[in-house]
């Protein structure tokens, strides 16, 4: 059978939730209910669901050469995908992986060979922000700092440290320190106080930006750290939104210095000891190329600014509610945190479960963190749609309350 991840299996009922159509912003399950999608199936959904351009070109990609490797061979897609986002971010080389933990550990295993290839590998441990979280795997999970996503698994994960951004870190073994920007989405869309990021140009180690979730336009910039100042990247990890929710792809950029460093005689073993079977699958690649040509077409941040200021507009007016305790977010990414003590007790799931279930019903499709309720719908959202999900939400509260 399958198991889904993150997914309590004792009495789940797949066919209350099998989804066999999507269009648009919205998926449709086998029961024929229509559902906007707003969590964007966990972030990764930008133009919508099968989005024709996009189908297009994979189908085109698909027809012409469906994999080849990238150990020490390449592919068209993949050469114009890392010319065109390294442009796009001003780095310089981009490492392809399959998905975004992946990327993470792709740049972990980078900090660390840069600074052996250096003559300091005593530069080993790695900082990261406080809620943290960058994935599911080993070395992701040890710079990742939720207790319920890690602590059963120390087995696995090695020890880092913990940066808040206001007192002093001073650490010579630090090979690199790892930051979401602006928004933590593991966290419930917890948003980042901009001064925290101030004192980190300042460091001396190699700063490691995690935009698999924030990226692509999510908070209203290509980028997120774009709306940090100084803060510039020395490896940029890009994921989830990359294929415009397509096909599993993600990245890990580097600037010129570091890739650089991993460049000499092939005696000496500079080179990257890392890799992934389907890195740089073509047919991912050129979803993620039609991802970015939609993006130059369309002004899709122009409409971003918009839906963000519908969404703010229309989820503050939960925040004045006595089952509310916080609403939160930038750009398309938000959370209303309800109170699970003023909602009424039932049997089964948690408060938010029970709330998201209720909108389930009324055609929306969300997931709670904890006892916040996610609102990361496709940056193809429309006014109405905002609004609809916003009226449901306090309906279902109003019965539950």
């Amino acid at each position: 059978m399958l198991w889904l991840p993150f997914t309590q299996m004792a009495g789940f009922d797949a066919g209350a939730r099998r989804f066999v159509r999507g269009e648009g912003n919205y998926l449709f399950d086998e029961r024929g209910n229509r559902l906007l999608d707003a969590v964007s199936s966990i972030w990764t959904t930008l133009h919508g669901h099968c989005h024709p351009y996009i189908i297009e070109c994979i189908s085109k990609q698909a027809a012409k050469l469906d994999h080849s490797t990238l150990l020490g061979a390449t592919n068209p897609a993949a050469e114009e995908l890392a010319a065109r986002l390294c442009l796009l971010a001003n780095m310089h080389a981009a490492f392809f992986s399959g998905d975004g933990a992946s990327a993470v550990e792709a740049a972990l295993k980078m900090a660390l060979q840069f600074w052996q290839n250096q003559g300091q590998s005593h530069r080993n441990r790695f900082v990261h922000l406080r809620d943290s979280y960058h994935g599911d795997t080993a070395g992701a999970m040890s710079v990742s700092d939720i207790e319920l996503f890690k602590g059963r698994f120390t087995g696995l994960t090695f020890s880092s440290a913990t940066y808040d951004g206001f007192a002093e870190l001073r650490l010579d073994d630090v090979a690199a320190v790892i930051v979401e920007p602006i928004v933590q989405a593991a966290a419930g869309m917890r948003i980042v106080p901009s001064e925290t990021y101030a004192k980190l140009p300042d460091m001396d180690a190699l700063l490691i930006v995690d935009e698999i979730a924030t990226g692509f336009g999510r908070t209203g910039t290509m980028f997120a750290h774009e709306q940090l100042g100084g803060l510039k990247p020395d490896l940029l990890v890009l994921g989830k939104g990359l294929s415009g929710g397509t096909v599993a792809l993600s990245a890990t950029l580097a600037t010129s210095s570091v890739y650089e460093s991993f460049l000499g005689d092939f005696s000496k073993q500079k080179h990257l000891f890392h890799g992934h079977s389907y890195a740089g699958n073509p047919i991912a690649c050129a979803a993620a190329l039609a991802s970015l040509d939609i993006f130059e077409r369309n002004d899709v941040l122009g409409h971003v600014a918009t839906m963000s200021r519908e969404t703010r507009d229309s989820s503050q007016r939960l925040a004045i509610r006595d089952d509310v305790t916080d609403v939160r977010g930038a750009g398309l990414m938000y959370a209303v945190q309800v109170d699970a003590a003023r909602i009424a007790e039932g049997a089964g799931p948690p408060a938010a479960w029970r709330i998201a279930e209720r909108l389930y019903e009324r055609g929306f499709f969300t997931r709670p963190i904890g006892e916040a309720i996610q609102f990361v719908p496709p940056l193809s959202i429309e006014v109405k749609e905002i609004g609809a999900f916003f009226d449901a939400l306090e309906q279902v509260l109003d019965e539950l309350s």
